[in-house]
């Protein structure tokens, strides 16, 4: 995720209303060639895996950054058989299980040096694994775009890696680093490449995984790790252009505390925010929007995403100082409103800014940029606009989302094209 990223939840629209040169020195990677049409699921920590029938496809070589593997190419019935039924003009953010996966391995104090594409399935974990019991993992979440000349695109996938480099730091565990981790991405995205939608019919959303996979009983870091990605295709967050979401300001529970783990995309951050979400969205509202937890008057994030309020031709956020997660949407929106000349404020929000501002907005990787059209805090409701849908807002959504899919010049170099 970066943010909004969870393919059931996240935030629901209110109805009606440069490339990274050379492979890692010791990475290698191999791609099992069993045939796509074999849906079977399988232990990744498993020695045996389904082979390839003599007759169930034909293969092609593929070259990155000078690191060669082997494809399966899948028969074309099997191709067509299996995506035939797939809607791709309703398709929705939700899960759907792909052909590939990539697993790579490490135990503590070592470092991670080989990996590989496997058939996806289910993994094995120990009951005592430290990712089951302690909660020891973290995740990424990004997206690949088709576009109409044949081209896939990654939308700044190195930041995802930093990103996660840094979580791990903090969370006592090792990760890959940053050329593994792209190559990783890159390698997954054209094993399911025919999952990729059409172009502008959606994406496909890119889950990475950290987790201490090793058995561990007392509380310490796990002996073993496993970084593993899936992929699974998703719909345009918004079919019908933007889409207003109605939230609520928590007053009693809180996301994150300093000095805790709210600045890294630890899987514990998620699950600490369902009761409160769970409970607006019972009361009509589509999200939570937390306070600082000393405070309680300065905003720090929705549930899974960052929050703009936009006054006159200033855009303020809340500033990154642990407790709210450095979002690589957030990132991108800052830098895109200054080159559109937007002054851009990272400082402390209060709740009476939020509900005296023009327009307001929320961003991650599935909506991008989602315009708020109302908040309610202490019983009282704020609307914005007449549909909720700022100017604002509808520019920079525009502006990104254009750059991610290939439809305008990449003028900030943050486009990393696959072939």
């Amino acid at each position: 995720m970066e943010k909004c990223a969870v393919f059931a939840g996240g935030l629901h629209p209110t109805p009606a209303p440069n490339q990274i040169s050379g492979p890692s020195r010791t990475t290698s990677v191999k791609l099992l060639p069993t045939p796509f049409a074999e849906r079977t699921h399988f232990s990744p920590f498993s020695p045996k895996f389904p082979k390839l029938s003599s007759h169930s496809a034909t293969y092609s070589s593929s070259n990155i950054n000078g690191n060669p593997i082997r494809m399966a190419s899948p028969q074309t019935s099997s191709v067509t058989s299996e995506l035939d039924d797939i809607d791709w003009d309703n398709l929705g953010f939700g899960f759907m299980s792909t052909d590939y996966m990539y697993v790579m391995k490490c135990s503590q104090g070592e470092e991670f040096s080989k990996g590989e594409l496997q058939r996806f399935g289910n993994i094995e974990l120990s009951p005592s694994a430290g990712i089951l019991n302690y909660g020891q993992g973290l995740f990424e979440g990004l997206k690949a775009y088709r576009k109409h000349d044949g081209n896939i695109l990654l939308f700044r996938p190195e930041e995802n890696a930093s990103r996660l480099r840094m979580g791990a730091e903090r969370m006592c565990m090792p990760s890959p680093t940053v050329e593994q981790f792209v190559e990783a991405v890159k390698f997954t995205v054209l094993a399911n490449e025919r999952w990729i939608p059409p172009p502008g019919k959606g994406s496909l959303y890119i889950r990475p995984l950290l987790m201490g996979s090793g058995a561990v009983l007392g509380l310490a870091p796990a002996p073993e790790y496993t970084f593993l990605i899936y992929v699974s295709p998703v719909g345009n967050y918004f079919k019908e252009g933007l889409a207003p979401i109605n939230l609520i300001v928590e007053t009693e529970m809180h996301r994150a505390t300093p000095g805790g783990t709210g600045g890294v995309k630890t899987i514990g951050n998620y699950a600490a925010v369902l009761k409160a979400q769970s409970a607006a969205k019972a009361k009509g509202y589509s999200d939570v929007l937390y306070l600082d937890s000393v405070h309680k008057k300065y905003l720090e994030e929705v549930s899974s995403c960052n929050v703009f309020i936009v006054k006159g031709n200033v855009i303020s956020t809340p500033s990154i100082k642990g407790t709210i997660l450095p979002g690589i949407t957030r990132k991108s929106i800052i830098d895109v409103a200054l080159s559109q000349g937007f002054q851009v404020e990272e400082r402390e929000v209060t709740v009476d800014e939020l509900l005296n501002a023009d327009e307001v907005f929320c961003t991650g990787t599935a909506v991008v940029v989602s315009p708020v059209g109302s908040i309610t805090y202490l019983g009282k409701r704020v609307t914005y606009g007449e549909d909720g849908i700022g100017r604002v807002s509808q520019q920079l959504y525009s502006a990104l989302t254009s750059l991610q899919m290939g439809l305008t010049e990449d003028k900030m170099g943050w486009i990393m094209e696959l072939k």
